[in-house]
């Protein structure tokens, strides 16, 4: 049985930290590329970043990008999501999915890519 964990979720002021982190099992980890994904109220979830299987090639999108840091640990089992400078439009609930690559440097930005997911965790931050 797959199952993806994330923790780390919580409250804070705009410009505090969090770090993310995801745990997975029943999957060979290191043969996924992996994502984090959110989603507000009353919006559609959308892409953060997502990692590549060797851990060398990230991807992140416009409005995180030079904030926030994915990484992973696949001797771990985890993949990771440091989120510094936070502000309050990142309010959400964060997912970290699986997809299952060929590609050792491949990613993937897309969440119908993804087939596995976690059950979120929320992060919420108040100005």
């Amino acid at each position: 049985q797959v199952q993806l964990v994330e923790f780390g979720g919580g409250s804070v002021q705009a410009g505090d930290s969090l770090r993310l982190t995801c745990t997975g099992s029943g999957i060979t980890f290191s043969m996924y590329v992996m994502g984090w994904f959110r989603q507000a109220p009353g919006k559609e979830r959308e892409f953060v970043a997502t990692i590549d299987r060797s851990g060398g090639r990230t991807v992140y999108a416009d409005s995180v990008k030079g904030r926030f840091t994915i990484s992973r640990d696949n001797a771990k089992n985890t993949v990771s999501l440091q989120m510094n400078s936070l502000k309050p439009e990142d309010t959400a609930v964060y997912y970290c999915a699986a997809a299952a690559a060929t590609s050792l440097f491949g990613v993937k930005t897309g969440a119908h890519d993804y087939a596995y997911w976690g059950q979120g965790t929320q992060v919420t931050v108040s100005s």
